[in-house]
């Protein structure tokens, strides 16, 4: 099967007449990285004979163990629809490795191959539907981005309000000959904000597919001289952006989720997932929410949740069940945004979930009310938690969390941990804006 493959990939090279391949993996902050080799590279490609300097990239190694092999991912082979003046090019996802070949364990892709291997070990298939929100910004005179969006559409407005429309389609069309299958796309709640969203697939596929998603809208949007950002809130006081992510588990073709005679049709795994997530979230939230930036998100009054809650219908919790049952019963976590490291992420809502079901744990009751129109002390007397409130609480919510380290692995856990704890530091001894607005004739 692998040699059949390669066989394709070398042909399709010459076929179609292919310039440049890109090899592309993520680094721990979700960075995607990438070597870009001539077509005439491409069997030493194959024989994973591609190396880079890891102690290069942020998280990775150290200098004295720099030399790190790209092992591609043959399924992941597809021709970029962004031609530049005519020239080719392909892209291949890799797995690192170290020089000896073992994988490396601060790759994130392997990470969540891990946590994947523990769900088939207990039988499952975890498949994701990520919802990504992004904005789309006018630039400057230099080609520089603004926060000026050129539109005053709001959420489903179309036509001529919706300035975006076109960069929006341009992508669908190219993601498309990606081998993406495109359910929807419309203008988003805020002002230049958009969402697209593409069918669910297997863990590992959709986190691949969130990263080039990301690359797709970033480069098309530079062809309609637009910027695009995946930042959870570049405006204050407007929704910021999300990326809802939706949850299965499948034994074979049957959806684990789904039980036709339990209350709210949904199976005790169903359950116990939801209590596994609602258990470790907090810990999670440094890696769903990465960003100083992302916690000003996660505030009341923008339909971003904050509190730890579950409920059918109701969509100012944490954690919704969609109408939807059958095969197509999930649950949607609805913390995370665009800016997370994808693969980290979505190991860490298998492994929650995993650790639910393992353990029997039960949700709490399901909350129908709008909690952001309750008291604390409703709340308070409902035992309904909240998610860290900046980037230093989460990252101590995540140092107490043991299966959290345990699902990034020590490596990953100590260099992400360093990097986000630099990253607070520099934030907060930075002066704002605001503070010169606020203070500086005032005092």
């Amino acid at each position: 099967m692998e040699q059949a493959k390669r066989e394709a990939i070398i042909r399709r090279v010459l076929d179609e007449q292919v310039h440049f391949i890109r090899l592309q993996f993520t680094d721990i902050f979700g960075q995607m990285k990438n070597v870009t080799v001539t077509a005439s590279q491409i069997e030493k490609v194959l024989d994973n004979e591609m190396t880079i300097d890891g102690s290069s990239i942020e998280g990775f190694v150290r200098i004295e163990e720099s030399d790190m092999r790209l092992y591609p991912d043959l399924d992941s082979f597809a021709l970029l629809p962004w031609e530049q003046n005519g020239v080719k090019i392909a892209r291949l996802i890799c797995d690192v490795h170290n020089h000896d070949g073992s994988p490396f364990v601060g790759d994130p892709r392997y990470v969540l191959k891990r946590a994947l291997k523990e769900a088939e070990d207990m039988g499952y298939t975890f498949d994701v539907g990520p919802e990504l929100e992004f904005f789309l910004f006018y630039l400057d005179e230099k080609g520089r981005p603004t926060t000026h969006t050129g539109d005053e559409a709001g959420y489903f407005d179309l036509g001529t309000l919706d300035r975006g429309e076109t960069a929006r389609q341009d992508i669908c069309l190219a993601l498309e000959q990606m081998g993406f299958e495109i359910e929807a796309s419309h203008h988003e709640v805020a002002a230049g904000q958009h969402e697209i969203d593409f069918k669910y697939a297997g863990a590992l596929e959709t986190a691949d597919r969130i990263m080039t998603f990301k690359l797709a809208v970033k480069t098309l949007a530079q062809k309609h001289n637009l910027h695009a950002t995946f930042m959870p809130k570049p405006i204050y006081g407007i929704a910021g952006s999300g990326m809802h992510t939706n949850m299965s588990l499948r034994k074979g073709p049957k959806n684990e989720f789904y039980d036709p005679a339990g209350r709210l049709q949904l199976s005790s795994e169903a359950y116990s997932f939801i209590a596994g997530l609602l258990e470790h979230v907090q810990g999670m939230a440094a890696i769903t929410n990465p960003l100083v930036n992302s916690y000003k998100r996660l505030v009341p009054g923008y339909e971003a949740p904050c509190y730890l809650s579950w409920s059918v219908t109701n969509r100012s919790v944490l954690i919704r069940v969609p109408a939807a049952r059958g095969q197509r019963t999930r649950l949607e976590l609805r913390s995370p945004d665009p800016a997370c490291n994808p693969y980290l992420a979505l190991a860490l809502c298998l492994r929650a979930g995993l650790d639910g079901i393992k353990r029997g744990l039960t949700p709490p009751a399901e909350v129908q009310e709008n909690i952001f129109a309750m008291e604390p002390r409703q709340r308070e007397a409902m035992d309904i938690r909240s998610l860290p409130t900046t980037l230093k609480e989460s990252l101590a919510y995540m140092q107490a969390d043991p299966l959290v380290l345990d699902t990034l692995g020590d490596h990953v856990s100590r260099h992400y941990i360093r990097g986000k704890e630099a990253e607070w530091e520099e934030y907060a001894t930075r002066v704002s804006s605001w503070e010169v607005d606020k203070y500086l004739v005032l005092y």
